[in-house]
C-alpha cells in the first residue's frame, strides 16, 4: 500500500466545483482510494504550516499514483488546481522501515 499526502491551500474557489466531479472519478479508475479528505485536522509538531484541507489516498502501488498525476484527462483539471491552490503532495510508502 502507498499512500499520497496532499496539504492544499486554496486561493481561490472558482475550480473546485469542475474539479471534483473528474477527480474523483479518475482517483478511482487509478486504483485510489481517499482514506480522508478534511479541514479538520491540528498541527501538533514543527514550524507552523497552514492548510486548509489534508488529502490522503491510498494506492495500490506508487505507479498507479503516478499514473493518475500523470494522466492526460487530468491535466487540465491539474493545473486549475495548481493556478487556485498552493499544494504540497507526497507518496509515502505503506511500511516501516525503523522495524
Amino acid at each position: 500500500m502507498r499512500s499520497r499526502r496532499l496539504r492544499s491551500r486554496g486561493n481561490s474557489s472558482e475550480w473546485i466545483s469542475g474539479y471534483l466531479p473528474s477527480a474523483n472519478r479518475l482517483i478511482e479508475q487509478h486504483g485510489g482510494r481517499y482514506i480522508a479528505r478534511t479541514t479538520s485536522h491540528e498541527q501538533l509538531e514543527g514550524p507552523r504550516r497552514d492548510a486548509a484541507l489534508r488529502i490522503l489516498i491510498e494506492w495500490p502501488s506508487a505507479d498507479a499514483a503516478k499514473a493518475f498525476i500523470n494522466d492526460p484527462e487530468y491535466a487540465d483539471h491539474l493545473a486549475n488546481r495548481h493556478a487556485g491552490s498552493t499544494s504540497y503532495h507526497w507518496l509515502v510508502e505503506g511500511k516501516d522501515d525503523l522495524a
